[in-house]
């Protein structure tokens, strides 16, 4: 039976509906992401930019190895869970040395911008009026 592999740091991030579950340890900066490289689940020089940002300002680039499981929410939303993730299992690597420097990037900070609900009484959407038939 294989010695289960105890020195990795969990975290939890959240943004909108999205919820990301993060595993990350020592090793050579591979990030999957429920199966897959993270370079192929989220394409894009700008989503890659988005989650590397953890690690750029902790000047941890490459250093850790990660597993992601994200559920829920958009393309965006799901990086936006998996930065905060990172962030969050970041700080547990080393409180001291990573959290100043994640903190005043803003990225252990959960955004708790969420979908407005409908209100009954108007028209389809969060904010929209009935038209008022004046003539």
């Amino acid at each position: 039976m294989p010695t289960p592999v105890t020195n990795f740091s969990h975290a939890v991030g959240r943004r909108k509906e999205a919820v990301a579950r993060v595993r990350i340890l020592k090793g050579n900066g591979q990030l999957t992401v429920n199966g897959k490289p993270i370079s192929e689940y989220f394409r894009g020089p700008l989503l890659q930019k988005l989650y590397q940002r953890p690690f750029e300002v902790t000047a941890t680039l490459g250093q850790y190895t990660g597993t992601i499981k994200v559920e829920g929410g958009g393309f965006a939303a799901q990086v936006g869970a998996i930065v905060h993730g990172l962030a969050r299992a970041l700080e547990q690597v080393d409180k001291e040395k990573y959290r100043p420097s994640l903190k005043s990037a803003g990225l252990l900070t959960r955004d708790p911008r969420a979908k407005e609900r409908r209100k009954f009484g108007q028209a389809g959407k969060a904010r929209a009026k009935k038209q008022s038939p004046k003539r």
